[in-house]
């Protein structure tokens, strides 16, 4: 029997073939092997996140969901939908608030890898699954959150040369995969303030990511809801390479071994809010995840915790704190709200 050829084999036999491929269909194959085959969170895995840390994050982000379909009425119809939802971690705790608030709304999850679905199953077992938002159900508003899942989306990426610019393709280079400047792109595809940066900057702009948040938005403005998207990023778009690689809770090179690390590039928050308000729906943030946790109550709830379990009270501090300080996830993160026309604004912005 022939033995199966890895995913940098195949990548090899592609280019050699082919040539060089765009960033974005390196990043989009080696992300699309790894999360099939592995669940990269925990100790035991590649990288940690908020809801793993803990449940009063994904708690917060329930009662944020819940306060407001509440005061837009209590509208019926109303689905609890989350991208890339891990292990279900978030989830759970996140519909345990939403119960204790009255709201038990049918759970919809954007997830195509197996591993993680099953992982999914045992914490929200009466979920449905879908590979993307084009099959969510369109009869009632959704109440959607994306936590780290629009910095794994691929990115396109742009070099400066000096005489113009060009598209950053992935080529060979003796035993590794390597980056090289390719086809030249008009000076229209670069934004006016970084068109001078100097020869070897990078510049990265992710179209999936914006075609996602065009269809949350279609789906907000036709039925209803809102939507909460937490990520690492930054708020105004500005020349510099963000990809990395991360395995074993190390960064890793992100150009050897693809499918075997996570590879994630900071989130342009600045162009995902521009295309929800150009597709007219209400736009709040971004804001650093600490300033938004501590406005919906994070020590408060810190507290009662630790007061129902006197044992756990320092570790439930340390957790606070690694959410919240400046130099932990509290600033580097961001959060982003969006809601329907008609609808109130979330909490925790203002």
């Amino acid at each position: 029997m022939t033995a199966r050829l890895s995913l940098a084999d195949r990548l090899r036999r592609v280019i050699q073939a082919q040539g060089p491929i765009p960033v974005s269909d390196y990043m989009a194959l080696a992300n699309a092997h790894y999360y099939a085959t592995r669940d990269p969170l925990g100790a035991a895995g590649d990288f940690t996140t908020a809801p793993e840390i803990s449940q009063m994050f994904g708690e917060l982000v329930g009662l944020a969901l819940a306060d407001l379909w509440d005061r837009a009425g209590r509208p019926e119809g109303a689905r609890f939908v989350e991208l890339g939802p891990g292990r279900g971690t978030l989830a759970a705790d996140a519909l345990r608030a939403m119960r204790a608030v009255g709201l038990e709304p049918p759970v919809h999850f954007v997830e195509t890898s197996p591993v993680l679905r099953s992982a999914q199953a045992k914490l929200v077992p009466n979920a449905a699954w879908h590979d993307d938002l084009s099959t969510l159900p369109e009869d009632g508003p959704i109440l959607a959150v994306a936590n780290e899942y629009f910095d794994a989306l691929p990115i396109r990426q742009l070099v400066s040369t000096g005489a113009g610019w060009r598209e950053r393709l992935v080529g060979i280079d003796g035993d590794r995969f390597a980056p090289a400047a390719g086809p030249a792109v008009p000076a229209s595809a670069v934004p006016a303030h970084v068109r001078g940066a100097p020869a070897g900057m990078v510049l990265e702009s992710s179209p999936a990511s914006l075609a996602q948040v065009r269809q949350l938005s279609r789906r907000m403005i036709m039925h209803g809801g809102a939507a909460l998207i937490v990520d690492y990023g930054h708020d105004r778009l500005a020349a510099g390479e963000t990809l990395q690689a991360v395995r074993m809770h190390e960064y890793a090179d992100p150009w050897i071994e693809p499918g075997e690390s996570d590879l994630t590039a900071h989130v342009d928050f600045e162009s995902l809010a521009r295309a929800a308000a150009e597709a007219e729906v209400a736009v709040q943030g971004p804001v650093g995840q600490g300033e938004w946790l501590v406005r919906l109550g994070v020590d408060a709830r810190t507290e009662a915790l630790a007061r129902a379990d006197p044992v756990r009270s320092e570790s439930l501090r340390i957790a606070r704190n690694r959410l919240v300080s400046t130099e932990e996830m509290g600033r580097l993160f961001r959060v982003l709200g969006l809601s329907a026309p008609g609808w109130p604004a979330l909490e925790g912005f203002r």
